[in-house]
This record gives C-alpha cells, sequence and structure tokens, in this order.
C-alpha cells in the first residue's frame, strides 16, 4: 500500500516509524517532512494546505492513502476537498471533515457542542469586539486565574491565564483587536478548572472507537511549569494518577456521547480525536478537543501500540473499526523535547546536530530538523524528540535523559524535570 503523510514534526515522524512497521505498507512519502522521515521514506517539498498540489502528487503516485499529521489543513477542509473530487474520492483519507475539525478550529463551536451533548467542561462565555463591556462584567463573577482562549488556531499560543482582573480586561480588549489576527477575533472567556491535567486519545470512524493510551504533556518552556507556552515540551504514558476507575468515567462521560454527537449531526469523522481533560477531584472535564494525534504526546502513545496502525487506519477508512482491537505495551515511556535557543520566541535556524548515530535505548523523533550538504540541521523551534521505554517512569526518563545529554546542537534546550509532578 501506498501512503502520504502530510506533515513535518515529531508527530509525523512516529506517524512514519509506527506506519512502517507495517507488512502492508510498499511505499512511504511525507510532506514535507524532515531529516528524520527521509530515512523511512521519501520527502516530498509539498505545503500541507497547498490541496490542488497534493491533488496532483496523489494521482501521480498512485497513493492509496493520506493520512493528516497538523491540524491546519484539517481545519482548512482537505477531506472535503477530496470527497467533493471525482479522482480523489475513492483514496482514503485520515482525518476529519471541516465540520468536525471545527472543534479544534473553533473554541466556540466545540463548547457549544459539549453543551448539546451533555459533556462535562467548564463554564463559559464567547465575546466580540461588540460585546467587550459584556465580556468584562462575566469577568467580574469569576474567580483568578482568568482564562482567556482565542476561538481560532493560533499555533498553540492563543490561551492565557492571568491573575488580575485588571489584566485580563485589558488583554481581552487586546486580543479582540487582533493580537492572534482573526483567530482572536472571537474570544472565549472559561472558568479556571483546578487539576491534574492529561491527554486521552481517540481513534474513530465516526461510528465505533478505540481509545489510544492516555498521556500528559509540559506546556511550559521553563522547569516547575513557569514562562511561555509552547508546543509541547515533553510528555509521560501512561499517566499514574488515571486508574481504571477514572479512566472508565472519561469513557463514559466524555468519548461515548463525543462520538455519539458527531454521528447525531451527521458530521464526517475519520481519524483521531484528542480529548485535553482535566481531572478535577477524581472527575474528568473537558478543556479542548484537538482533531489529530498531540505533538509531542504521539511520541510517547504511538510506541506504546503494538497493533498494525495501518491496519486500524484502513479499518477507520472502511467504517469497520469496531472488528479490531487494540494491543498495547504496558511499559512506561516518556519523551523529551530539545528545542532552539530563543523558543517559543525568535531562534536561529542551521546549527549541526551531532550525537544521532547512537540512540541507545531510545528512540529519536525529529521535528524541527532537515538535511544540508549531508548533515542534520535544526529546521525550527522544536527539532528533536527523544522518546525511550521504561520498566517504570523512573527509568524511562534516566533512558531519555541519558541520550538527550548525548545529543548536541548550538543553543540547544530542554527541561530537566519531565514527570516531575507524577
Amino acid at each position: 500500500m501506498k501512503v502520504l503523510i502530510l506533515g513535518s514534526g515529531g508527530r509525523e515522524h512516529a506517524l512514519a516509524w509506527k506506519i512502517s512497521q507495517s507488512p502492508l505498507l510498499t511505499s512511504l512519502f511525507v510532506a514535507p517532512g524532515n531529516a528524520g522521515t527521509a530515512q523511512l521514506g521519501t520527502n516530498v517539498e509539498l505545503s500541507v494546505t497547498d490541496f490542488p498540489a497534493i491533488k496532483s502528487f496523489v494521482l501521480e503516485h498512485d497513493i492509496e492513502m493520506v493520512v493528516v499529521g497538523p491540524e491546519a489543513p484539517l481545519v482548512a477542509g482537505i477531506y472535503d476537498y477530496f470527497i467533493a473530487d471525482r479522482e480523489l474520492k475513492k483514496i482514503p483519507l485520515i482525518g476529519p471533515s471541516k465540520l468536525g475539525a471545527s472543534l479544534e478550529g473553533s473554541k466556540k463551536f466545540a463548547n457549544e457542542f459539549m453543551v448539546r451533548h451533555n459533556i462535562p467542561t467548564a463554564r463559559y462565555k464567547n465575546i466580540t469586539l461588540d460585546t467587550y463591556q459584556e465580556g468584562v462584567e462575566y469577568l467580574k463573577t469569576m474567580e483568578p486565574p482568568y482564562v482567556l482562549k482565542a476561538d481560532g488556531l493560533a499555533a498553540g499560543k492563543g490561551v492565557l491565564l492571568l491573575d488580575s482582573l485588571k489584566e485580563a480586561e485589558q488583554e481581552l480588549k487586546v486580543m479582540l483587536e487582533g493580537k492572534f489576527g482573526d483567530a482572536s477575533a472571537n474570544v472565549v472567556i472559561e472558568e479556571f478548572l483546578p487539576g491534574i491535567e492529561l491527554s486521552v486519545f481517540v481513534l474513530t470512524d465516526g461510528i465505533s472507537y478505540l481509545i489510544f493510551p492516555e498521556a500528559k504533556d509540559y506546556k511550559r518552556i521553563g522547569e516547575g511549569d513557569t514562562g511561555l507556552n509552547t508546543g509541547g515540551m515533553g510528555a509521560i504514558s501512561p499517566v499514574p494518577f488515571a486508574d481504571k476507575i477514572f479512566l472508565r468515567k472519561v469513557e463514559e462521560k466524555i468519548v461515548k456521547p463525543t462520538v455519539a454527537g458527531l454521528n447525531k449531526e451527521n458530521i464526517d469523522y475519520k481519524g483521531f480525536l484528542y480529548v485535553g481533560l482535566m481531572n478535577v477531584l477524581g472527575n474528568p472535564y473537558v478543556v479542548e478537543y484537538n482533531v489529530r494525534m498531540g505533538d509531542p504526546e504521539g511520541e510517547a502513545v504511538l510506541p506504546r501500540i503494538k497493533s498494525d496502525l495501518l491496519d486500524l487506519f484502513m479499518a477507520v477508512s472502511r467504517k469497520k473499526l469496531r472488528k479490531k482491537s487494540l494491543e498495547i505495551d504496558a511499559r512506561t515511556v516518556s519523551t523529551v523535547m530539545l528545542v532552539s535557543k530563543g523558543y517559543p520566541g525568535a531562534y536561529e535556524k542551521g546549527k549541526e546536530i551531532n550525537g544521532l548515530e547512537d540512540p541507545g535505548k531510545s528512540v529519536i523523533f525529529h521535528a524541527g530538523t532537515k538535511l544540508t550538504d549531508g548533515r542534520v540541521v535544526t529546521n525550527g523551534g522544536r527539532v528533536l524528540s527523544v522518546t525511550a521505554f521504561g520498566e517504570d517512569m523512573t527509568e524511562a526518563l534516566a533512558r531519555t535523559y541519558k541520550t538527550a545529554e548525548r545529543i548536541q546542537f548550538e543553543g540547544k534546550n530542554y527541561r530537566r524535570d519531565i514527570g516531575y509532578d507524577l
């Protein structure tokens, strides 16, 4: 089977790594890919949102399945583009429709969906520039910290947690006036949920589903969860506090009504559903939906899947996922991101990376890398994800950090406290 993966990050390398293990695979292409995916298949210089160019490549190379990694092409409607095209509609695409992708593309849509289907989430109010004063009054009814979320996609930077009411009022106006461009033309004010965060991953064909292992990621750049938000600095799977009782609540109160709601509203959804949760006194509340596998959580979750991922994707495309089961490795997996100096702010690219030839007991997933004159160099803020198994979290982290220390590039930075709170 010829497969095209869209994307260029650590998640896409992890998907490529897992799919390349399938006996069903004959050829693998990744667009645009990175230096890591180039070792598993063929990188293709295509933009993930250039749908006509993707169409040309898919038809020219007889691609038999397209797996979409990041959210941008899903929110832009790549699934709908394929379904509407006479030549493409027979080619399976793993990812939801544009309306399904609104669960991530619009916080307002997601919140209203949860209300319609009685899915537990925070109290909220949607605000525009015209209703700014209503937003100020609503903030006054809440306790700090105040949560402001840009309605649209903002590269993981559109959520603000503020301790001061005055600052929250000011930031609300700045956001509505374009701080995050069109993404914050609408802002959702949300009640803060105290608790411990984690993520649960679901693969669904829109009718049935399989629940993948849960993970906890670490968003802040600084140790002790300080500093600016990033795309993610590391992850742990499984999560110790997510026991069978808690995960059963997640399935009954969140996963089942979400999938049933998608089906009831005739929302075509074939792919991953990422449920960001808060454990509040043993009860799960949805903080956010994402419509794809997480990153860096994917680098911790996908290695734990023993089942053939490509076989599962084929079942999703045929709406026969109910006939499949999931085999999961019980061991702990930890992943730590190595990032460029200055990230998540301005950073330099093109720094040569050394120490990749001996991963030890780790797997190195490339994120922001590329090949230049035969050398692997940095090409993004998040550069590499170092992943390792262990019989417990201590062993997994020890192996991950041993490899992380051995890899060298100018300006390398990483958090040394992943898993500290578990």
